[in-house]
């Protein structure tokens, strides 16, 4: 690996407006800020958006097509055909790079956001589709991976994940979610201490895993307004803790963007630039 791949189309981002989702940009203001660091990224654009067909795999067929034919809300709260179709291009986006990551045995990155709350037949809470778990199927059904790890550390529970490995019976997809957890650590033996820890737990949970999808959420930091965990340095030791985890086993990693709330949003892509760079660090590149 002498570059992070970047697998990047700006289709992947819809209409952006208040009434939308103000943080809608946060995918393209990254990816600039990734470009103009100088840290060693390139941008893979030649691939097709996700399809209905892959989509009805993870989700209720009849659910997929109302939603882009614009007959059923979308994970804004709204039925706009082109918000529907960056969707399929963000799914598209993580199709992509997991696949690459699979394939190359390096990290790949998709700078795609919105999938862990869309359920089996609903979208919500800005999540139209879950790529998540389109991408693990696809991983499947190719051969690349019997097992698929899915990590995510939004700040959130990632819901609409649960529901659709309940609905599917898919027991060969390990999941775990940051928002379902956070509680309990708070309340428990505190973040410190979990981040130590956090080598170990990876290893329990992931070892008899081929590919690790990692949402690398933004929200759990302190200063977040949906948020309110981790300090930025422990936003930093926890990603340095899964990338280098992975790199150690030899998994490969498909992480994308998740959450992220601040004002200004420069504050959240600074949180995903740490991730980037421990991304990087992880395999010699920083």
């Amino acid at each position: 690996m002498e570059r992070l791949r970047m697998h990047w189309d700006p289709r992947q981002v819809g209409p952006v407006s208040e009434s939308y989702a103000p943080y809608a940009s946060i995918a393209r203001l990254t990816v600039e800020a990734f470009l103009q660091s100088g840290l060693p990224v390139e941008v893979v654009g030649d691939w097709p958006p996700a399809t209905p067909e892959e989509l009805a795999r993870a989700h209720d067929p009849e659910h997929v097509r109302k939603v882009l034919e614009g007959r059923d809300t979308n994970g804004f709260g709204n039925e706009d055909p082109a918000v529907a179709r960056a969707a399929l291009w963000e799914a598209g986006s993580f199709l992509s790079a997991a696949f690459d990551a699979a394939r190359t045995g390096d990290p790949a990155f998709s700078p795609s956001q919105g999938f862990h709350h869309a359920t089996w037949g609903e979208c919500w809470n800005f999540c139209t589709f879950n790529g998540l778990v389109v991408a693990a199927l696809r991983l499947r059904e190719e051969g690349r991976a019997r097992r698929v790890g899915i990590l995510d550390f939004d700040c959130h529970w990632g819901n609409g994940t649960d529901d659709i490995l309940e609905r599917l019976g898919l027991d060969w997809i390990v999941h775990w979610s940051f928002g379902k957890f956070k509680r309990t650590v708070r309340r428990g033996i505190g973040w410190d201490a979990w981040i130590e820890g956090l080598p170990g737990e990876l290893e329990t949970r992931f070892a008899d895993c081929g590919i690790l999808l990692y949402q690398a959420g933004a929200d759990p930091h302190i200063e977040d307004r949906f948020g309110g965990e981790l300090t930025t340095e422990q936003m930093r030791l926890r990603d340095r803790a899964v990338f280098r985890w992975a790199a150690a086993r030899g998994v490969p990693v498909a992480w994308n963007l998740a959450g992220g709330y601040q004002d200004p949003p420069s504050k959240v892509v600074d949180l995903h630039r740490i991730t980037l760079e421990e991304c990087l660090a992880a395999r010699g590149l920083q």
